[in-house]
């Protein structure tokens, strides 16, 4: 049998209430501060490494590691749970400054050096979720040795530590409007086993299984190095057992979902998409407008020959929109002369009695502009497409008011727009909007059988924010089960299948046209995702609120 472990703190021990030898010397003294932070900021570029453009993906599996050891074996100090939540904070400072890099690419764009700092600006605030799980993690268990020995305590801080990762994660999807770009479980985009659980529960249950086995890592290993000794294998550890069950089932239900053939019928549908790339600086300026119109009638009349049903042009094809004045609506209905197919473009609209502007897509049908028929964005982009508190901070709205200068207003129904030929129901997508997977599946609950996502990341130049657009949105054909394009004004242009497989249509930063067939499901069932959205986020949420409590009730009866 091994040695009965002395208790934290016991005369004898050299191994504190952290679970971790006192250093000795002044070198090592310092090594035993620094050593927390330079691990928190570790997991930090670990987990920029699994995003683009980087797409180190299989680095998930053991980001979080450090940043576990960090809170758990660090010497403790008076101020134990601060630090701990520090360390979480240095984290996500790292991880989101890293992997949000592009948005300084608008210091470029419109000259302003200031701009260039909106990364650190971001990562100052979106650091503040992972602060609290690491707080949240300190709060399950403490580093000592003898907390480790137990199989079922082990599994229930890793489930816990898992959900309030997902619950971390689903609040910074929809908090103060939500970004909720680039959770751990996007890190999975390429592998298509792994990411089929999604039609389930979403991304949400990828980020819990890699958070989950990250957690176990720490502890499995941690409980081997106090257990070793003569009857080390003659003990069976359910948490290994267990964790490895998990992710053969996670697996085992995705290769089931590649092999199995879909139940529903389907029909062609033949699409060309534009891919214009015009650069941001020429996009809305008066002088391009007519190279930007040249092109575009170049690019519509070259793809009009391969004869396709549904033509697709980018969010903000034409300057100042189709509805901007007379001249821009006939040349865009115009196009309509050139084939018999639909035109879906994005353009902005207003509403001529209370004066809104809206960031809408519009659906013509062949040879009837009568028959328009449009969606209006629901989820806008703050400080891009709105101006948070304009009104309650109107210094603030002066001085950015040039990035902004007045606000898109939302719209309200996750209406579909209806194909006549053949008859079909689609959602169309505005921006980052088919990053979102709650919004998206609203469509589909609506009769969407196709996703189709118009957008323009020419805003940040040529950065990683495509290549980043396109695994977050990836996603939402494997929830739902939909084919998903995008048509973009600079890349990536591409559809993705149900189950999560891209086709990469035009190269990033080349202009264009493609023509696919895509093939969609004429009466696919809804996916449990589909008809309950984020219901494991949330139980994650309860999870990990049900813990805080139990936490406060403690401290309130010391």
């Amino acid at each position: 049998m091994p040695a009965a472990p002395l208790p934290a703190g016991d005369a004898g021990s050299n191994e504190p209430a952290g679970g971790v030898p006192r250093p000795s010397g002044s070198f090592m003294g310092l090594m035993g501060g620094v050593w927390p932070w330079l691990a928190a900021a570790l997991s930090g570029v670990l987990l920029a490494l699994c995003m683009a453009p980087w797409n180190y993906g299989a680095l998930c599996w053991i980001a979080l590691t450090p940043l576990v050891c960090a809170v758990w074996f660090a010497p403790e100090t008076s101020r134990a749970h601060r630090r701990k939540a520090l360390l979480g904070y240095v984290t996500g400072a790292v991880y989101f400054s890293l992997t949000f890099s592009w948005l300084g690419a608008l210091g470029q764009l419109f000259e302003q050096p200031w701009l260039r700092g909106l990364p650190l600006l971001l990562a100052l605030y979106l650091g503040l979720y992972l602060a609290f799980w690491a707080w949240f993690l300190g709060k399950l268990r403490d580093g000592r040795r003898e907390s480790f020995l137990h199989s079922g305590r082990n599994l229930l801080t890793g489930f816990l530590a898992a959900a309030g990762w997902v619950a971390q994660e689903w609040v910074r999807g929809w908090l103060f409007s939500g970004f909720g770009w680039n959770g751990l479980g996007v890190a999975l985009h390429a592998d298509l086993a792994m990411i089929q659980i999604a039609d389930l529960t979403g991304v949400a249950g990828l980020s819990f299984l890699v958070a989950y086995c990250n957690v176990l890592t720490v502890i499995i290993l941690r409980r081997i190095g106090a257990e070793l000794g003569p009857v080390f294998l003659k003990k069976v550890r359910w948490e290994f057992s267990l964790s490895m069950a998990l992710v053969a089932l996670v697996f085992s239900y995705g290769i089931r979902s590649l092999l199995a053939k879909p139940s529903a019928a389907t029909s062609p549908l033949r699409i060309a998409a534009i891919q214009p790339n015009i650069p941001q600086s020429e996009k809305f300026s008066p002088e391009s407008e007519a190279h930007v119109l040249e092109q575009l009638d170049r690019l519509t009349g070259l793809a009009a020959t391969a004869r396709p049903q549904l033509l697709l042009w980018p969010e903000s094809a034409v300057p100042g929109g189709m509805f901007s004045h007379e001249r821009m609506y006939r040349f865009v209905t115009q196009q309509l002369e050139k084939g018999d197919f639909s035109l879906l473009l994005g353009t902005v609209d207003s509403d001529p009695q209370t004066g809104e502007d809206y960031n809408t897509a519009a659906l013509i049908p062949p040879g009837n502009p009568e028959g328009l028929q449009s969606y209006r964005k629901i989820h806008l982009v703050p400080f891009g497409e709105y101006m948070p508190l304009r009104k309650a901070f109107p210094l603030f709205a002066m001085v950015a008011g040039d990035l902004v200068p007045a606000d898109f207003t939302p719209g309200q129904d996750h209406q579909t727009l209806h194909l006549t030929r053949p008859r079909m129901d689609l959602a169309a997508l505005v921006c980052f909007e088919d990053s979102l997977g709650d919004l998206t599946r609203r469509f589909v609950k609506n009769g969407a059988q196709l996703l189709v996502n118009l957008t323009n990341d020419g805003w940040f130049l040529e950065t990683a924010v495509a290549e980043q657009h396109l695994h977050n949105a990836l996603f939402r054909a494997v929830e739902n089960r939909r084919p998903l394009v995008r048509c973009t004004n600079t890349g990536m242009t591409a559809s993705v299948d149900r189950n999560g497989r891209v086709d990469r249509w035009l190269k990033p930063f080349e202009q264009g046209f493609a023509v696919r067939e895509i093939a969609v499901a004429t009466q696919a069932p809804l996916t449990f995702y589909s008809q309950h959205g984020d219901w494991f986020s949330v139980l994650c949420s309860l999870f990990c609120a049900g813990t805080l409590v139990g936490v406060l009730r403690s401290r309130l009866r010391r």
